[in-house]
């Protein structure tokens, strides 16, 4: 059975409009015909349903990029494993998952498109089952880990710092899941802000959103002391190692973390490129973690921070969107680019970027959903 990206991607974009009824239709289909399933989930289901449409969606576009869809499938197996999937688990998906397309793309459908639909899910799910059995030898399925500080910068922001009960392998700019234990199955990303230490540290910048439940547990309720758990590091958007180009990176609010280990990673690797930082936030206020980025560009002068305000009139530096801010410069065609933050902001940067002439394959972004 030979995959055929093709019919994959054409019979989506008919359901992809429909994305809130399918998503809440596979569910149904799901916990109807296996409702030993529910318990694995958490109470409310709106953030896993968006979760489950954002991960099809980039598993469906990138069909025609083996390498990268399998270094995708490969963390999105391991990352599982936190959540007590086995092996028979994706059966029961699968039958769910392929009667919504079926459903949704009725007027298309046909055994062509079916068989497509089989093979692409099958060595997905083979992928993922493949990973997350290699890594049970090897790595925990989720990592304990005690909070050691807990610094408030703002009304909604807080910088956590945390020891894992073992050694956490990531690479800079990758994110973890967190689960707190006010509410258990309930796990939300946040990048790491640093890169790896020598005493296994890492620290999380949380911004706490409306109905966020464990962004608004991790700013309000948790104490130095308290104990949360960490799904396995995930995510792409990681420094190009043997790159000799300059650096631009575009940071929107607690966006920051992930670029703030890149650069901290790039400082370490003995590297001198230049390093542009373009910081924003709405109100000076929230450049939460603008001292600590001063005093890393007085020890690494190859590194200009620029924040940036957009939406207090009283602000006397550099003031306006990240995405309109980034086109007041010279060409950045020649940079490695690395942006995060807001998606509005983090689509409307690359747009803008990529008019400009940088190439997409320069520029780098991860497409989470999280409680950043």
């Amino acid at each position: 059975m030979s995959l055929n990206p093709r019919l994959v991607k054409e019979s989506f974009s008919v359901v992809e409009p429909l994305a809130d009824k399918a998503t809440a239709y596979f569910y149904g289909r799901l916990f109807v015909e296996n409702p030993h399933l529910r318990g694995m989930f958490p109470p409310a289901m709106n953030v896993q349903r968006d979760r489950l449409f954002g991960a099809l969606t980039r598993i469906v576009w990138s069909l025609d990029s083996p390498d990268s869809l399998a270094a995708y499938l490969g963390q999105l197996g391991r990352d599982h494993r936190k959540y007590g999937v086995i092996a028979e688990h994706y059966t029961a998906v699968g039958n769910a998952l392929l009667a919504t397309i079926r459903r949704f793309a009725a007027d298309v459908w046909n055994h062509e498109i079916e068989a497509a639909w089989v093979a692409a899910y099958t060595a997905a799910a083979n992928l993922m089952i493949e990973s997350a059995e290699s890594d049970a030898g090897v790595s925990p399925a989720w990592w304990p880990a005690e909070v050691i500080d807990h610094e408030r910068r703002h009304q909604d922001i807080a910088v956590l710092t945390l020891r894992p009960a073992q050694r956490l392998p990531y690479t800079p700019g990758q994110y973890v899941n967190v689960q707190t234990p006010r509410w258990p199955r309930v796990w939300r990303t946040f990048s790491i802000a640093n890169a790896p230490r020598q005493d296994n540290t890492i620290s999380l910048h949380v911004r706490a959103v409306p109905g966020g439940w464990v962004s608004t547990t991790l700013i309000r309720n948790t104490r130095i002391g308290d104990t949360l758990l960490l799904g396995p590091p995930m995510g792409t958007m990681t420094p190009r190692e043997h790159s000799v180009r300059d650096v631009l990176c575009v940071a929107g609010g607690t966006g920051l973390a992930p670029l703030k280990a890149i650069m901290e990673s790039i400082i370490l690797s003995g590297r001198r490129p230049n390093i542009h930082l373009l910081y924003g936030a709405r109100t000076a206020g929230e450049l939460y973690d603008l001292p600590d980025l001063i005093r890393m560009e007085s020890s690494f002068p190859w590194l200009r921070v620029l924040p940036v305000v957009s939406d207090q009139a009283s602000y006397s530096g550099m003031r306006g969107h990240l995405p309109e801010v980034t086109q007041r410069f010279h060409s950045w065609a020649e940079h490695d680019v690395y942006v995060c933050g807001p998606p509005s902001m983090v689509n409307e940067t690359v747009r803008r970027l990529q008019s400009d002439g940088v190439p997409l394959s320069r520029i780098h972004r991860d497409a989470i959903q999280g409680e950043r």
